[in-house]
């Protein structure tokens, strides 16, 4: 793994617990060879990150692995989505290349071009991209070695009102958004988390984000991986875009505590 492997930071939990807390969007680090890349001013880029970063997402999960009574581990990203974006497909299966916003944006969040038609994307790929998916498939099978399964909890936030690149943003925006996916999501799972969130004002299933994280090598073959996807609505927790956390943090910070030790 090159010398940017630093940014995928694994924290171990208990040596029993199934559990990974993956953060995949809550960094705002850009290095500089990426940032050079990126037509944006500096003003204008860090108005970008304010949208697209889920903000204390990280102190949340921090917050939730100290209360669990198992610890559970978690494999944090110290850079921006905007360098790459680690959860999306790098082939064409990814549905968000129609917006520009494959494993390697070209576009922002308000359809604005990000980075020029000339910039290659393989070099990213290969240097960000795939050391942080080895990274992460090596942190599920640590899991599966060490307890017979892995249960990865995506946590994600997004914002109040639709940004111009979402693909599925009409309709309603829920407090707490669950993104599942049909081989990987069990109900139990699934239930356990409809439960602890709802206590936020209710819970939506796939909508307006669907999916969730599972490294490829799992990715519909290991039903012992089992995976879920938690999009946190902002308001709930922070001033938006991109302002303080709020005292909401808290009680979320409680509540995936509390669905933690449900399936953990």
């Amino acid at each position: 793994m090159n010398d940017d492997a630093r940014f995928c930071q694994l924290i171990p939990g208990a040596d029993d617990s199934p559990v990974l807390l993956h953060v995949p969007h809550s960094a705002r680090t850009v290095p500089g060879p990426v940032r050079a890349d990126i037509v944006l001013d500096d003003a204008a880029l860090e108005r970008e990150l304010d949208h697209l970063t889920d903000a204390h997402t990280a102190r949340i999960a921090e917050l939730a692995a100290a209360a669990a009574p198992l610890r559970p581990w978690r494999f944090v990203n110290g850079l921006s989505r905007l360098v790459v974006d680690p959860e999306r497909f790098p082939d064409e299966r990814e549905e968000m290349r129609a917006v520009g916003m494959g494993a390697v944006y070209t576009h922002t969040a308000h359809r604005e071009r990000l980075r020029g038609p000339e910039v290659p994307h393989g070099p990213l790929i290969e240097r960000y991209f795939r050391p942080y998916a080895a990274a992460m498939e090596a942190a599920v099978a640590g899991r599966l070695a060490a307890t017979g399964r892995a249960v990865v909890i995506d946590v994600h936030s997004y914002p109040t009102a639709p940004l111009p690149y979402e693909l599925h943003g009409a309709g309603p925006r829920p407090p707490v958004c669950l993104g599942t996916d049909g081989f990987h999501t069990p109900a139990t799972l699934l239930g356990h988390a409809e439960r602890v969130f709802a206590r936020f004002g209710g819970t939506g299933i796939d909508r307006p984000f669907a999916g969730t994280y599972v490294p490829l090598a799992y990715y519909g073959v290991s039903p012992e991986v089992s995976a879920l996807m938690i999009e946190i609505r902002r308001d709930l927790y922070m001033t938006e875009p991109g302002g303080p956390a709020g005292p909401g943090l808290d009680a979320l910070a409680a509540a995936l505590a509390e669905l933690v030790a449900a399936v953990g």
